[in-house]
């Protein structure tokens, strides 16, 4: 193995980059606090390259984000908490309980049998790990512990509903949450026409916690349901901002009116280019088609993604 591609190498450096007569200055200041704003962007950038399909982009990002990792751990080594190795004994211990089926004696399982161990499992790990926060702060004994706090409004929305509806506090279909948001909708309208700005943000927030119950409880991501309305938006508009270019237009010299209709051309539009390919309508999965791998909505309920 090359120097580049060996990891102790990577290791090496962040080291020297900390070395407090040696190093960089601007490395040498960072704290856990300070960086943990470049971990979440690094994470976000790989996702975005996965988006985009750029594979070239993606191994650069990677590498980014596995810079946040070994930047974490090297502070955890010089206050003696925990170095490197630890972090990566700590997940291939848990890959590894959380896999008896795989790794122990266990036997093959089908994906509901796999569900139902990965629960059990992953309850005795957790009674172990709020028994841990509760010493630190009495509050993580609540059933809502063990949800990060810089996760994305939407996202730590859906998961503190879904940590509440596993203790029995949810509705048992989606109408009383079509008719709390309508409830919401109404008193957003009172809140704008009362001109209080506190009141408008606060009804604002109701409203979305609701939509996020309503996307759970239809079992839908609102982070990616909002993702690809960004994405669909940002489509259409690019569409008629092309549109007005071919006439020599700009969208400050163009009419509400006609952005509209070029709004609605770029609707039908995009409905004729994303019919489905006749191998589809066939029944048969198209090319680049998730055929033959796991559901994604498994693999996260195997893995789990509420409490690590």
């Amino acid at each position: 193995m090359t120097p580049a591609r060996d990891l102790s190498r990577l290791l090496e450096i962040m080291a020297a980059l900390r070395h407090p007569q040696t190093g960089c200055p601007w490395d040498i200041e960072q704290t856990f606090a300070s960086i943990a704003p470049y971990t979440i962007e690094e994470a976000y950038e790989v996702a975005d390259a996965i988006g985009r399909g750029d594979l070239v982009d993606l191994k650069e990002e990677l590498g980014d984000l596995l810079l946040q990792v070994v930047f974490h751990a090297r502070l955890a080594q010089e206050l003696g908490a925990f170095d490197f190795g630890d972090v990566v004994e700590a997940i291939t211990s848990k890959l590894v309980r959380r896999h008896p089926h795989v790794f122990g004696d266990a036997r093959a399982l089908s994906a509901d049998a796999v569900r139902a161990l990965w629960g059990k499992i992953k309850a005795d790990e957790g009674t172990e790990r709020r028994r841990h926060r509760q010493m630190q702060d009495p509050v993580q004994s609540s059933a809502l512990a063990g949800i990060p706090a810089a996760l994305p409004a939407l996202s730590r929305a859906a998961k503190l509903q879904s940590k509440a509806a596993s203790v029995g506090f949810d509705w048992d279909d989606v109408r009383p949450v079509l008719a709390k948001i309508n409830e919401e909708i109404g008193e957003v309208t009172h809140a704008l026409d009362s001109g209080d700005s506190s009141a408008v943000r606060d009804e604002i927030g109701d409203l979305l916690f609701a939509v996020a119950n309503l996307a759970r409880h239809a079992h839908v991501d609102p982070e990616d349901a909002l993702r690809c309305a960004n994405a669909k938006f940002e489509h259409r508009f690019r569409y008629i901002e092309a549109a007005l270019e071919r006439r020599g237009k700009s969208p400050q010299e163009s009419t509400l009116e006609e952005m509209d209709a070029l709004w609605d051309e770029a609707k039908r539009a995009a409905r004729v280019s994303s019919d489905p390919p006749a191998d589809a309508l066939a029944g048969r999965p198209a090319h680049g088609d998730r055929a033959g791998k796991p559901p994604v909505e498994t693999i996260e309920a195997i893995w789990g993604n509420a409490d690590g």
